[in-house]
Formats: C-alpha cells, structure tokens, sequence
C-alpha cells in the first residue's frame, strides 16, 4: 500500500509540475487567464500528491 500511495504522489507531484511549467509559458504570453488555471490546477496536484504522501507514511509507520 506504502509503494503504491508514493508512486501516486510521485505521479501528481510531476504532473503538478508541468502544469506549473505551463502557467510560467502562458504567463510569458501575457495569457494571464490561462496561467491562472494552469497554477489552479498544479495546487490540486499538490495537493493531492501530498494526501498520498501522508497515507504512505501512515502505512509505513503501521508497518513498523
């Protein structure tokens, strides 16, 4: 279960950060509306990315 939660962390936290490398490529395009959404959508990646990261770590510590 540990494994699989990190490697959904690890899926939503590159995620995330392409999604941060698109709201810098809009945001130098002047397109500010959609580098707000691509800047949106890299907080719910993180967000998500660090729900994941604590279940991985609540299952690693039950483990012990």
């Amino acid at each position: 279960m540990a494994q699989q939660d990190h490697n959904k962390a690890a899926e939503h936290h590159e995620n995330a950060a392409k999604s941060h490398r698109k709201a810098a490529e809009h945001h130098g395009k002047n397109d500010h509306a959609a580098a707000q959404q691509h800047a949106s959508d890299a907080q719910k990646h993180s967000k998500t990315a660090n729900e994941h990261t604590e279940k991985a770590h609540g299952a690693s510590k039950q483990q012990k």
